[in-house]
């Protein structure tokens, strides 16, 4: 159709029919970025989060083998001892029934260190203030730890002394042999006393002691008097309470305040406080629950000297976890069978057969009767046993702190 002149010309309209083309149908994309659409999103999301769980999970692993390391570094391993023993390697008693273990505990009494000078002057030698031979089942169906008192008189071997010279063959004070020789000097004199080897061994100082205890929150004691002693730094009132850091080593090393004043009344307090300490990280689910763990691993690993086999990370958790299903009452702490020495009241001598018995029942992973004050149960007597287990004064672990 013509336009007539001065009429603006109409759009043409389209027939019915005839349909709208876009672009993206009829005609090639032109230059320029595609649309955006909800896939991309989603895409684009899930990348972002996988980096972000990437980036945590690197930062945690860096993080946990940054932790598995200082605690690892921690430890401090004992090379001298292990020289020392090996060159006395053929006279050493034969290893424990496979599967067992026996690890010697010694606390040092050194004043030597941060905080430990205020218990009194550094001398430059140390005793072991306390030394415990545990014995690890080998089913791990229990732990027997024997007391060894520190007053006990001994028959010690010939030992290299820190200058590098040799002592003599002597009868002499147990706790004596560390001062003298150290812990291969303490261990080879136990291994003739008791004729059972030691696998392992692990020295604690008082901070070391104290962080421990600080690390599960302190231990419950129950008191029948109160305590009033200046030489352990110690003063409580009677009564159920909880003892942390400086007052639990007070506790473990009060004696002249206390009862008779004997190092055996001391051992039982330490006893019932090792007790006490394991049943609550037992009952706390301490063993089991990463963050209450590490403290405690922090602490032990700072405060303890040990031998090559134990002075990882790895083989202390190890150590932990074999002992973790043993049941509270199968945790037994009782002392060496013993008594006055006949010529020095002030010393201990050994209760033979008895001693000789529980340390022939200990070399052959046999387990070990522990009753309060030693009591026989009614059937250890009867006649139709012809060989009537032996039964020790002692307690075990899940004993209250109050009984």
């Amino acid at each position: 159709m013509t336009d007539s002149p001065g009429t603006p010309a109409e759009p043409d309209t389209p027939d019915e029919d005839e349909t709208t083309s876009t672009p993206a149908e009829d005609e090639p994309a032109g230059p320029g970025p595609a649309p955006r659409g909800r896939g991309w999103r989603r895409g684009h999301w899930l990348r972002w989060t996988a980096l972000g769980v990437s980036v945590f999970v690197i930062a945690a692993a860096g993080a946990g083998w940054w932790l598995y390391r200082k605690l690892d570094n921690n430890i401090t391993t004992d090379t001298d001892a292990a020289a020392e023993l090996l060159k006395y390697d053929k006279e050493r008693p034969s290893p424990a029934v496979k599967g067992a273990q026996n690890i010697l505990l010694i606390g040092s009494d050194t004043r030597a260190g941060p905080g430990n000078k205020k218990y009194g002057k550094d001398k430059g030698t140390q005793r072991s203030d306390t030394t415990i031979l545990l014995h690890l089942s080998a089913g791990r169906s229990s732990a027997t730890a024997v007391s060894l008192p520190r007053d006990l008189m001994v028959k010690m071997p010939s030992c290299r002394q820190p200058d590098g010279t040799r002592t003599r063959e002597q009868f002499a004070q147990f706790n004596s042999a560390f001062e003298i020789g150290g812990t291969a000097c303490t261990i080879r004199t136990v291994e003739r006393l008791t004729g059972i080897r030691i696998d392992h061994h692990m020295v604690i100082d008082f901070q070391g002691f104290k962080k421990m205890v600080d690390a599960v929150d302190g231990v419950e004691v129950c008191l029948k008097e109160p305590i009033d002693d200046d030489d352990a730094h110690l003063r409580l009132p009677a009564g159920r309470q909880t003892l942390r850091g400086e007052q639990a080593l007070g506790f473990v090393r009060a004696r002249k305040s206390l009862g008779n004043g004997s190092d055996t009344e001391r051992m039982d307090r330490q006893q019932q406080f090792l007790g006490a300490l394991v049943n609550k990280m037992q009952s706390n689910g301490v063993l089991l629950n990463p963050t209450r763990l590490y403290p405690v691993l922090d602490a032990a690993t700072k405060s303890i000297t040990t031998d090559a086999g134990l002075d990882s990370l790895r083989d202390l958790y190890d150590l932990a976890r074999s002992m973790r299903s043993i049941p509270t009452e199968k945790v037994q702490f009782l002392t060496v069978p013993r008594r006055p020495y006949s010529y020095n009241a002030n010393r201990d001598e050994l209760v033979q057969p008895k001693a000789s018995q529980l340390f022939k029942r200990l070399r052959e992973d046999k387990a070990v009767t522990v009753t309060p004050g030693g009591k026989r149960k009614p059937d250890d007597t009867s006649s139709a046993s012809p060989a009537p287990t032996p039964t020790f004064s002692g307690r075990n672990a899940a004993e209250g702190v109050c009984t």
